[in-house]
């Protein structure tokens, strides 16, 4: 491949399909690993579905980056999925943190050596809620439904936008109202899983919660704020054709579908460590170093 002769698009088409190839390497081996050494199910499960996000996010970018300005109800489609994907992630890490809390999700029955934990609520949900709570069933359901309505409303709004896209019933103020409906719903959910994360240090401290909750967020939410910030970016006229090798309309969604498959790879890293086997494979591997000897 001579990238000498390439022009602008199509070393971009390089980079990003490169990316992308290098998130797939770093994402399946350790897939593969949590499927050879399936010891925890309930946990691993949820590990599975969490580490293919990098992937799907990857795949859907290069894919939206192949044909910008064409196969808009197929991109849209896939774009769909991707959020359907982002909620099934979300509750699934918040299944995660419940398994290994030992704390079922159903009946939220806080054990007696945890309860009675203070809660500290940060500005501005102490204007809503006392600023100083303490853990009980009826606090770690609300932040269960915290979590869980992002769950809901993302689905939802991503379903409703497609539908009304296609239909051509879709206003630029309609358009906005999705965005502060979603923003809302996410910082919601955001905030629930930072208290979760403070709560609960010495529990979470030995499944290197911080790692894990970077690649959640930063993938889910972080990705999105990146792409409301193009977009103003490219309304504004800040960002012009003349940055990229897409007309004005289009720029901001190509620079986005660029940016999210490099940041896959990185996150598909990161994953090498937050939701690494070893806390599965230790038996077996013992067992199996028994045998060469």
């Amino acid at each position: 491949m001579d990238f000498g002769s390439m022009d602008r698009r199509q070393l971009t088409m390089a980079g990003s399909g490169m990316s992308v190839l290098l998130t797939l390497h770093f994402t399946f081996p350790l897939l593969s690993q949590h499927l050879f050494y399936w010891k925890n199910p309930s946990q691993q499960k949820a590990i599975a579905v969490i580490i293919l996000l990098a992937p799907l996010y990857a795949v859907n970018s290069f894919v939206g980056l192949l044909d910008t300005q064409g196969s808009k109800p197929l991109f849209m489609l896939l774009t769909s999925v991707k959020h359907c994907y982002d909620a099934l992630a979300v509750a699934t890490f918040l299944a995660l943190i419940y398994s290994y809390l030992n704390i079922s999700m159903s009946t939220n029955a806080v054990p007696d050596e945890i309860k009675g934990r203070e809660i500290h609520h940060l500005f501005p949900m102490n204007l809503f809620q006392p600023r100083t709570a303490h853990l009980n069933h009826q606090t770690l359901r609300l932040l269960k439904q915290w979590t869980l309505q992002f769950v809901i409303i993302r689905p939802v709004c991503s379903i409703l936008t497609t539908a009304l896209q296609i239909i051509g019933m879709y206003p630029s103020w309609l358009n906005w109202t999705f965005v502060v409906v979603l923003n809302l719903s996410i910082l919601l959910a955001m905030y629930a899983l930072v208290v979760f994360y403070r709560v609960f240090p010495k529990e979470l401290e030995p499944h290197k919660p911080l790692t894990k909750f970077i690649c959640i967020v930063g993938i889910v939410f972080f990705s999105f704020w990146q792409g409301l910030v193009l977009d103003i970016l490219v309304k504004t006229g800040t960002i012009g054709s003349h940055h990229f090798w897409l007309d004005t309309e289009h720029v901001g969604e190509a620079i986005q579908h660029v940016i999210v498959c490099v940041e896959m790879v990185l996150y598909s890293v990161l994953q090498q460590y937050a939701y690494h086997v070893s806390p599965y494979s230790g038996d077996l591997e013992s067992k199996l170093r028994q045998r060469k000897y």
